[in-house]
Order: structure tokens, then sequence, then C-alpha cells
């Protein structure tokens, strides 16, 4: 035993011996060669294999006319002939926008957020999201809603020539299309589509503006009728401080109300976030009054200016909490020209600021007895760009106006809008205030009262939503996106606010179009702002609550007063 265990000694001897010596020659060669490398394991450039997928993706960098060159994702269908092309141009990242997710279903990566969904999986259509010019993957400079080239643009660009080339290149560089473009988007997506109808493409054949920013000073994002709305801050901040847009706004409380009273004002607000550093803030701060900057891109006044060759569908939300202005005006504007009502459609519907991409069977605690936006996507959309943008032009049965009447639950097809009567006007009924907090459709009596008075105190403002407000989280963003028709009692019971109340209504009563008030007020201060909001009470089994809503539409009037004396608005 003592020969075999010295045999198994010295074989466990000899490993170790053998061990420290390769140690040492791997020491020896690493001092020996200091630039030696491992072969980096990344190719050069890595080819994806997507043969199985059922569509084909594209990415671009689309040359503008003066050399910029944009980010543009194209999705097609695989074995597409011949299909429409659908672009949308966006500053909110196109790649985010357009991949829900990584898969090689072309369902799964479009998702349920986006309108033309449908139009892409079963109608075989062509979908391009493009960023425009400064954000995110593109290149050149950003200009918030950047204004048509003129006094407010002396380069030679802007969003209507960028969608020209945009166009011009797609239908020349996607073998696999019919020729014929469409453009839509929501919100900022939708000014877009509607800069498109300034000086078109031959290719563009039709248009779908989803509440779109039109008049930022008149009442649409930044203001209503000059009465500024904070939180446009927070979206400037977002949107202006980086290209990629990362970084966020931040709160130093959870009740935003006590946030902004912390801050004391706007002005500090914007300071202690560094938003000085930011370019429209300075803009909107050299331009507090209605004047030439914002009135030379007001695309409602500029449109009616402009011929009319693209068939549009403009689309408006009752509700919209953020551009409830843009798509009506803009319909008033250049309906007149559509003689035949051929080119200029109206939908409107019972949803709040791009809801058109979710369910439509309620919004907060109104229901309705179908869902709306189903409606919406499946017959009006598809309807409208099947007949403008396919070769076989099915016919479409769209009315001038569709609009949905929330009081009757059902959709309306409508020849104009506002309505007329048999005699062609539109029927207007006086509503007055009445001593003692009362409203009612008859003039109050020469003897009584002719005012009402209260005291404001700028330390104390009026919350627009109950409190805590913080709109950060998915019960924060409902509240956002519901607050037109969340339950008013909280204001109402302040002292500072005055409410008029009518009796019970004894028939029907359907308002349609946009209310018009006549507020005479003096105060002793030297500016402030007045709000009017026109409210149902709706009742309910627990209580009555009150509802900023209305059959067909939604009022809330801001006008900004800047003198001490008697002024009528």
């Amino acid at each position: 035993m003592t020969n075999e265990f010295s045999k198994c000694y010295g074989l466990r001897a000899a490993i170790l011996i053998i061990s420290f010596s390769i140690a040492a020659t791997l020491c020896s060669a690493d001092e020996a060669s200091p630039t030696a490398q491992l072969k980096s394991e990344i190719p050069p450039v890595f080819a994806a294999k997507a043969e199985s997928f059922d569509y084909v993706r594209r990415t671009e960098m689309i040359p503008m006319r003066d050399g910029t060159k944009l980010y543009t994702v194209i999705l097609i269908p695989r074995g597409a002939r011949r299909a429409p092309i659908l672009l949308t141009r966006t500053p909110y990242d196109a790649d985010e926008r357009i991949t829900q997710k990584q898969s090689k279903h072309l369902s799964a990566v479009l998702g349920n957020k986006d309108v033309a969904e449908e139009l892409v999986l079963d109608g075989g259509y062509i979908r391009v999201i493009q960023d425009i010019r400064g954000k995110h993957h593109s290149e050149g400079d950003y200009v918030m809603t950047r204004p048509l080239r003129g006094p407010l643009n002396p380069t030679n660009v802007d969003h209507s020539t960028d969608t020209y080339d945009t166009v011009d290149w797609l239908v020349k560089n996607i073998p696999e299309s019919n020729g014929k473009v469409g453009i839509l988007g929501i919100s900022y997506d939708g000014f877009t589509a509607l800069m498109a109808l300034f000086h078109p493409h031959p290719a563009l054949r039709a248009a779908m503006p989803i509440n779109p920013m039109v008049d930022g000073w008149m009442g649409d994002d930044w203001s209503h009728n000059g009465a500024f709305r904070q939180l446009s801050l927070a979206y400037w901040y977002d949107q202006e401080a980086t290209r990629q847009s990362k970084e966020k706004w931040w709160s130093d409380h959870f009740d935003d109300y006590e946030s902004w009273l912390a801050a004391g004002s706007a002005g500090e607000m914007a300071r202690q976030h560094g938003l000085d550093q930011v370019g429209f803030y300075q803009k909107f701060l050299a331009h507090p009054a209605y004047d030439a900057f914002w009135q030379e891109q007001a695309l409602d006044k500029l449109l009616a200016k402009e011929p009319l060759s693209v068939p549009v569908m403009l689309v408006h939300s009752l509700w919209d909490q953020e551009d409830i202005y843009g798509a009506l005006h803009v319909f008033r504007a250049i309906k007149p020209k559509d003689t035949d009502n051929s080119k200029v459609f109206l939908v409107m519907g019972p949803w709040f600021h791009h809801q058109q991409l979710r369910q439509g069977n309620a919004i907060g605690d109104i229901r309705f007895s179908e869902d709306t936006t189903a409606y919406f996507r499946h017959t009006l959309v598809r309807q409208f760009f099947d007949h403008f943008l396919k070769d076989d032009a099915p016919p479409a049965d769209l009315a001038p106006v569709t609009a949905f009447e929330t009081g009757t639950n059902r959709w309306q097809r409508l020849s104009a809008w506002p309505p007329r009567g048999e005699d062609g006007q539109i029927d207007t009924v006086p509503l007055y205030f009445q001593p003692a907090g009362r409203l009612g459709f008859s003039a109050p009596g020469p003897a009584e009262p002719g005012f009402e008075e209260y005291m404001s105190d700028p330390a104390k403002p009026v919350p627009f939503l109950r409190r805590p407000i913080h709109i950060e989280d998915e019960q924060g963003e409902h509240d956002w996106q519901t607050w037109l028709v969340s339950d008013q009692r909280e204001a109402s019971s302040r002292t500072d606010v005055l409410t008029f109340t009518s009796g019970f209504l004894t028939e029907p009563l359907k308002i349609s179009g946009s209310p018009i008030v006549n507020l005479i007020a003096a105060m002793t201060g030297t500016d402030g702002d007045f709000v009017v909001k026109l409210i149902d009470v709706y009742p309910f089994s627990e209580g009555d609550i009150w509802m900023a809503s209305t059959s067909h539409g939604r009022f809330e009037q801001m006008r900004r007063n800047a003198t001490g004396s008697i002024c009528r608005m």
C-alpha cells in the first residue's frame, strides 16, 4: 500500500507541476504581447433572418430638398401589390409608435395603438411613419409646430415641403405601392397631416387629421383665448429639452396643486426646471397677446386661403381635453369650398383626446350602447381611405357630417354643422343668469339685482380636478383624459366660484354647435382669467353628480381680461 500511495502521490505532484508550468507560460505570453486582442463576436453588419415574417420592414433616411434626411419606418405586408400607402409624420419617435412588439406577425408589431391597424392587416395597406426633422433619428433643427415658409420661417423648408418630398420619394421607391398616398395622425401628428394640404404632392389623395393642433392661442393645447394652461410647461420640457425627449418633467409633490403653489407662479416653475433654455418657451413669453406670431400660423385661417384639392376627413372629440378647438374651426374654414360635398367630411365622436385608438363604449361614467370608436375605425376610416386610395375605388357612403348624439345614444348623418333649420338658419336660444343663482330661458325683470360678486384669492386657485391632482400614473392618466366629464361639485361649492342652476328640464334639450357667452364683468385687480362651464346636472342613484358635459358638445370658455374697468366678453 505504501508503494501504491507513493505512486498516487507522485502523479498528483506531477499534475501540479504541469499546471504551474502552463500558468507561468500564460503569464509570460501576456507580458510579451500587450497588444494582443480577442476578435469581436459581434459581426460588422448583422443580417436578420426575416423570410418567415408576414411583412417586410424597411428603414430609410429620406432626403429633403435642403439635404436634411428624415428617418422613416416602412412596413409592407408580404406579397403586397399595388397597395396604397398610409403616412404619419410624428415628433414622438417613429420606432416606438409603430413597433409595439418584436414579432414575425404584423398584427403584433402594430398592436392596437394605430387607427390604421385594420387597413394594414385586412386591407393590405403599406404603413409608413416618419420622425419629423429635428426629433429622434431624423436630422435637422426642431421647431415647435414649425410654421410655413414666410415671415415666421425664413428657411425654404416646412412640414408642407417635407411631406411633399417624402411622398415623392415613397411613390418612386416602394414598388409594391399603387402610387397613392394618404396621411393621417392624431394631435401633433394631426397638425402635420393638415400641413400636408399646403401645395400638396399630386400623389397625396386623402388626409385624416384627428384632434389636430390648429391654433395654440385660441383653444388648442397652450391657451384658451389667451388664458395659459400651465401644464404646457411640462410638454415643452419633454419635447424640446433634448432631441430624443429623454428629459422628463419632475415634481416635488404628489399633488401637483401643491407643486404649483410652492413655486408661486408659472414663471418660477419654468425657472426651476431650466425652461429658459428652451426656445418655444421664450417665444411664448414674447407673445402673450393674439398677435401676428399666432395669427400667421393659425391653420384654420391659412387653409381658408388655400385651394381645396385633397379630400379631408376631420375628426373631432366632443370632450377633447387638449385640442378641442382645431378640427371644428378647420371644417368651418374649408367646407364652403366643397360645393358638391365630395371632399370635406367631419366626424364628431363622444371621446377624449386620442380615444379613437381605444375602446369607445364609455367616457368616464357615461356609458354608450355601442363601441363608438370601433364604428369609427371599421366603417368611417375604411370607407374614406378605400374610396380615395384604392385602385378599384369602391363607393363611400359618407355624410358631410357624422356625429354621435350622446343624449339619444346614436350616430347621426347630417348635411351641415351646426345643424340648420328648414329655413337654413341656426336656431339660437338665450340662457340667462338670474338672481339668487338661478339660470333660465327668460330674461330677469328690470327691477331685479343686476350682478353677483365674489372674492378671488390667487393664493387659493380653483383646481380643474378634485385634489390630489396627480396625472403621472395609470389612475392619473384616466383622470386627465376624462376630467371634462368629471364631478364638478367640488368646484361649485367654493365661495370664489359663481354657480347658476336651472330648474328641472321639462322637455328634452339638445345643444348643437358652440355656445356663445356674453359676460359683463368688473374687477378690482389688474388682470384675470374668466372660465365659464356649461354643465349637465347628471342624476345618479347616489345623488346628483355635476358633469361638465352636454349633448353634442361641451363648452369651457376662458377669456383674459387685462383692464380694471367693466368689460364685455
